[in-house]
């Protein structure tokens, strides 16, 4: 082989694979593992880049085991997330912990109720890790109660996540007032807004009320809506009119359903009309159809909101904090089931749609830009300080064992005493195991369906 000479290049050299950006999400409810999920593909989209500088990412996902843990069909309703339903894993607090032990992730997002971030947030400060996880947690929706408690509960992650200005102003708000670090709050935006805007088609005129599984509370009041869009759709037969239904009877969702609209529609006299029906499913293929969307409070109004389609937030049963459509004062689009048979139609109010992340200006592109670079900091930074939540056994001792012990955690975050379950020493004691859990979690929602509100009613006698 000749020489080389001085002007024939050098060979590149084959650049070395980047190492893989490994993110577990871990999430207690259908809704949350959808957020949660999401959220990990929006704060890493970027993460593989193209060409050499690819770098793979893996996400493990984990289910909280609880009395909102999905089921296989709620998993596969949530709709695309990035994520194989099949490899999706259930656990309690301490095998996450485990796991987050021995996998050595990067990036963790907790997609869970307050109390439960708190406690993940406690645990994994325990393990004492050479290098832990950049931790991030945030809301799956509009936050209209709780708001000191459940903030307070979240404080300690690297990154909270507001999905709007509104919300992130009111985050700082609460954290600076109670002398914590609020340098974890980022602005962002709802990870599941997108969706074709919406475009009147001639011939179709669909109303959909997204329901809610918590909100009312009362049988009076799920009834009176009940009975209001029945009659909605029986006032125009040439309207489609769909109930949209986060569950099924015996399933459970973020938030406890001890009076699911399935079983309240068996019992309306006269029956339903032939153009009302029941739907399930994914909210953003059923918002393709829509030409109105009608909820008391309901994320789903955001979703509606993003794509244009008109939006209604019903003032029937009051403007209430418990009802959650305070949230909504000055948007425009509070109205009443009465102005709506009339063919009413809220118009939004710009300003305030334009405060609460919904993006409907074509912004949404670029509302996760300012959290992808602060986490792309974070992992870049190399050994992170410890996690310091806000609540500590020294500042709330009243308070944050009783969070803990609820994830079998002592109260300076280690496993209590025989917390730790032992692997599964074979298939069948697996099998057993597994279905001992799913007949105490069908008892537990018989309970809170049936019985909790049979003692209810005798009480009130």
């Amino acid at each position: 082989m000749p020489p080389r000479t001085s002007h024939e290049a050098e060979p590149a050299e084959t650049p070395a694979a980047r190492p893989a950006l490994r993110v577990a999400v871990l999430a207690d409810s259908d809704t949350r593992w959808k957020w949660g999920a999401l959220t990990a593909r929006r704060l890493t989209v970027e993460a593989a880049g193209d060409g050499q500088d690819a770098r793979p990412v893996e996400v493990s996902g984990l289910l909280l085991r609880g009395r909102a843990t999905p089921t296989p069909r709620q998993l596969a309703e949530v709709g695309e997330v990035g994520i194989d339903a099949g490899r999706v894993r259930e656990v309690t607090a301490v095998e996450f912990l485990h796991t987050v032990r021995d996998e050595g992730f990067d990036l963790v997002v907790l997609a869970l109720v307050g109390g439960g971030v708190q406690a993940m947030l406690h645990g994994i400060a325990a393990l004492n890790l050479p290098r832990r996880p950049v931790v991030v947690t945030g809301y799956v929706g509009v936050v209209y109660e709780k708001l000191a408690d459940g903030l307070l509960l979240r404080h300690g992650a690297d990154v909270v996540l507001a999905n709007s200005a509104h919300d992130a102003e009111r985050f700082r708000a609460v954290y600076e007032g109670v002398g914590a670090d609020a340098s974890a709050v980022t602005e962002a935006a709802l990870p599941f807004l997108g969706g074709a805007p919406y475009s009147p088609e001639e011939g179709r005129d669909t109303v959909v009320f997204a329901a809610q599984p918590s909100v009312p509370a009362s049988r009076a009041d799920r009834t009176y809506l009940l009975r209001r869009l029945v009659e909605h759709a029986r006032l125009h037969p040439r309207r489609e009119v769909l109930l949209k239904l986060r569950s099924k009877p015996g399933e459970h969702t973020t938030h406890i359903e001890e009076l699911p609209y399935q079983k309240l529609t068996q019992k309306l006299p006269g029956g339903l009309p032939p153009n009302f029906r029941l739907v399930y499913g994914h909210m953003g293929e059923v918002l393709d159809r829509a030409d109105l969307l009608v909820t008391v409070s309901s994320t789903a109004a955001l979703e509606s909101l993003h794509r244009r389609i008109p939006t209604a937030i019903l003032t029937d049963l009051g403007v209430r904090e418990t009802l959650g459509n305070h949230h909504f004062v000055g948007s425009g689009l509070l109205t009443s089931w009465d102005r709506l048979d009339g063919g009413t139609r809220p118009r939004p109010d710009a300003e305030w749609v334009a405060g609460q992340g919904v993006a409907a200006d074509g912004s949404y592109g670029t509302a996760y830009d300012t959290a992808r670079a602060k986490v792309a900091a974070l992992l870049d930074a190399g050994q992170l300080p410890p996690l310091a939540p806000y609540y500590t056994p020294a500042s709330a001792p009243g308070y944050l064992p009783g969070i803990l012990g609820r994830h079998h955690l002592a109260p300076d975050g280690t496993p209590l005493p025989g917390a730790a379950a032992p692997q599964e020493p074979g298939r069948v004691r697996g099998a057993v195991r597994e279905t001992v859990r799913n007949a105490a979690r069908g008892a537990y929602r018989h309970g809170v369906q049936r019985v909790a509100p049979v003692i209810r009613r005798m009480g009130d006698l």
